[in-house]
């Protein structure tokens, strides 16, 4: 078996997976195949036999070996694919998607380049720097506009400043004398409004004295009058009417103050009935306390006014006053005792708090359970009231700092997530720049799942936050959507250019005649229209190209038809003309009437003006023969002409008429005699030059003549078939 291995003997190779001494043997060999048409084989020889690991070690060495052909056909299409696009891409005129599609095919070809053939990867190098020319291009001609707009900018700016500095000296001017008259008018008008305003508040003044006696209160009115005389010191001199107004209010002012003395007396004498009526009402201790002081506050009023103070009075109405506040100093005193468990529970609190905040593990903090924790801490401040507020204060500032200390260690940490979220929001809205909207749409989902593992951060900045992020977050998956929009469209505008080219390589093919070869060179724009088209629907590429393929080979043969049609009618013309010449040679031999020879002779010369199309040499031919002086020997002629309708019947393999046989003998034998026994084939360019010797062959009768060109047309027939 090492023999038959060494010496790359597949045969015995094979023979021994069959018929090998061993298992051992029989599998090695199975490991030595490489062939895949012998793997095959034995596969089918060794089915259904008792060895399976042989049987097994062919189909593995099968599957792999169909694996590798499969991985190196789909090689070779991704380098024809790419390779394609790239000589497509480098045919595109620039647009905002040429540098990413060029950057993007050239990945792809960097990523197959390696197993592709040295001249192909020649070509894809000439192409993918002709796309870089074009962008340099471009760039070039970005940056030549780009400095003439700079330059243009420049020189509008020049002259604006210019025309702003011209303004600006003589706003300034103009704002100078403005301000001057305008500090002049503003200081008479000062002083008008002051003398206005004296005036206004004497009369103000006046106007609520007037009403504060209304309301009977003397002392306001008399406050008020003092407001006046101050006012009159500084007033310019009163009008008649101001005068007698103040002159009206001294004389009610002093009507009221001899009045309120008559009347003060009996109110008072209602205060003191009043607090003792209170010494035995049931009133709840704050209502009592409030009612007491507002007749403290109505006492003292009275005081104020006009009328003497009665010390007897005084005395009555302070002492119902202490007993009526009695129950309100036990009430008192009861809520000194809550106040006090409050400073209690207030101190445990405090001392709770700063155990807290001393113990906690800061490294490593749990901010959800440190949020709770000051929140219920406060909830429960709040709920230890109240408390004496000297003895409080003391207490609430140490609340207040160790609040203070916690709240900062979370403010703190808030300014770190909102600096980790204001990150993520920024990361996420530069995403909308991306030219790689698949990379964008990834990012922003990694983005979202970080979001959720930042910290705690305040409700209100959350949302606020939240909101923008959402915001950029839906912008980038609108533009992918968007994008991917365009480029569908993008695609179904190629599918129908593809389409309209499709139909019209369809619509060429259907012409005929003139109108046929007239679109020769529209097939080259159409496939360099077709190849300039860019990118397809992946569903429809190989439809669309085997269609303008398919289009393209009937407009080919179309114009082959054409072309064909268009050389034989030229030979059928050739011909034509020639039997033409013939008639008019003929005549010349015969020596018929110079009329006659005349005639025939125009004849045949109409007959080659109107040729539009001759055969290659033929028109040359034609005329030499028409110009040329003839041979008279008919004979002669007629055996020329039967020899080349027998070289064409030998050619074609046509049988030849039995009155010629012993020609076509004799010349076989000088054939064969010339080329040593080596066959013939059907060449239709010697037919075509036997055409034009048979041209060159001088006059015969016509009913020679026919028969003749009837037997070597039908040998070109025969040759155009085959």
């Amino acid at each position: 078996m090492r023999a038959a291995v060494d010496a790359r003997d597949v045969q015995a190779v094979a023979r021994l997976v069959v018929a090998g001494t061993s298992t051992k043997v029989r599998q090695a060999a199975a490991e030595a195949v490489e062939d895949l048409d012998v793997l095959r084989q034995l596969i089918r020889d060794v089915r259904g036999g008792n060895d399976k690991n042989v049987y097994k070690v062919l189909t593995s060495k099968r599957d792999a070996l169909l694996e590798r052909a499969r991985k190196l056909e789909e090689l070779r299409a991704g380098i024809n694919d790419v390779s394609a696009a790239l000589e497509r891409h480098s045919q595109r005129p620039f647009d905002a998607l040429f540098s990413p599609r060029l950057d993007q095919l050239e990945s792809r070809w960097n990523a197959v380049a390696a197993q592709a053939d040295a001249e192909l990867s020649g070509r894809v190098q000439q192409w993918i720097e002709r796309s870089r020319q074009t962008i340099a291009e471009h760039l070039a001609q970005m940056a030549a506009q780009a400095s003439r707009e700079q330059a243009a900018a420049e020189a509008s700016r020049l002259r604006d400043q210019l025309a702003q500095a011209s303004a600006a000296a003589a706003a300034e001017q103009a704002r100078l004398l403005e301000e001057q008259e305008r500090a002049l008018a503003q200081k008479q008008q000062a002083e008008q409004r002051a003398e206005q305003e004296a005036v206004r508040e004497i009369g103000e003044l006046i106007r609520k004295a007037r009403g504060a006696l209304s309301g009977g209160s003397t002392a306001r009115a008399a406050g008020l009058r003092r407001a006046i005389e101050e006012k009159l010191a500084g007033a310019p001199p009163l009008s008649a009417k101001l005068a007698g107004q103040i002159e009206q209010l001294d004389q009610q002012l002093d009507a009221l103050k001899d009045w309120k003395s008559f009347s003060v007396t009996p109110k008072r004498a209602e205060l003191i009935e009043e607090m003792e009526l209170l010494v035995e009402a049931t009133l709840d201790p704050l209502a009592l306390a409030d009612r007491i002081k507002s007749i403290q506050d109505e006492w003292r009023t009275l005081s104020k006014g006009a009328g003497e103070s009665l010390e007897a009075d005084w005395q009555r109405f302070q002492q119902a006053a202490e007993r009526a506040y009695q129950p309100c100093k036990e009430y008192l005193a009861a809520q000194a005792l809550v106040r006090e468990e409050n400073l209690r529970r207030r101190d445990a609190l405090l001392a709770k708090l700063t155990a807290f905040e001393a113990g906690y593990n800061w490294e490593q903090p749990d901010w959800r359970a440190v949020i709770k924790t000051l929140r219920e801490a406060k909830d429960e401040w709040r709920g230890c009231s109240p408390v004496d507020r000297q003895a409080g204060k003391q207490q609430q500032d140490a609340f207040t700092a160790l609040t203070a200390i916690l709240q900062g260690r979370l403010d703190a940490e808030y300014a770190r997530n909102v600096k980790q979220k204001e990150s993520l929001i920024e990361r996420t809205r530069q995403l909308l720049a991306s030219d790689d909207s698949r990379k964008a749409i990834d990012a922003v989902k990694q983005f979202q799942q970080q979001w959720q593992t930042v910290g705690p951060v305040p409700r209100e900045v959350d949302q606020r936050l939240w909101g923008e992020f959402r915001q950029h977050c839906d912008a980038v998956f609108e533009k992918r959507q968007q994008e991917f929009t365009a480029y569908t469209a993008g695609l179904e505008h190629n599918k129908t250019q593809a389409l309209a080219l499709c139909e019209r390589l369809d619509q060429i093919a259907a012409l005929e005649g003139a109108e046929l070869l007239a679109q020769a060179g529209a097939m080259a724009e159409l496939r360099s229209a077709f190849e300039a088209l860019g990118e397809l629907p992946r569903a429809d590429t190989r439809e669309l190209r085997d269609r303008f393929d398919r289009g393209l080979d009937l407009c080919k043969k179309s114009f082959a038809r054409q072309q064909a049609r268009e050389l034989e009618q030229g030979w059928n013309d050739l011909f034509e003309a020639a039997n033409h010449v013939r008639a008019y040679r003929l005549a010349v031999v015969r020596s018929l009437d110079a009329e006659q020879i005349g005639i025939l002779k125009n004849t045949a010369e109409t007959c080659i003006a109107s040729v539009p199309r001759w055969p290659k040499g033929g028109l040359d031919t034609i005329k030499k023969e028409l110009a040329r002086e003839c041979s008279a020997d008919l004979a002669a002629n007629e055996a020329a002409l039967k020899i080349l309708c027998i070289r064409a019947e030998i050619l074609t393999g046509i049988s030849t008429p039995p009155e010629d046989h012993a020609l076509r003998r004799e010349y076989q034998l000088q054939r064969l005699a010339q080329s040593m026994g080596q066959g013939l084939k059907v060449d239709e360019t010697q037919l075509d030059t036997m055409a034009i010797e048979w041209m060159s062959v001088g006059p015969v009768e016509h009913e020679v003549y026919e028969p003749l060109l009837r037997r070597f047309l039908r040998c070109r027939a025969q040759g155009s078939l085959r």
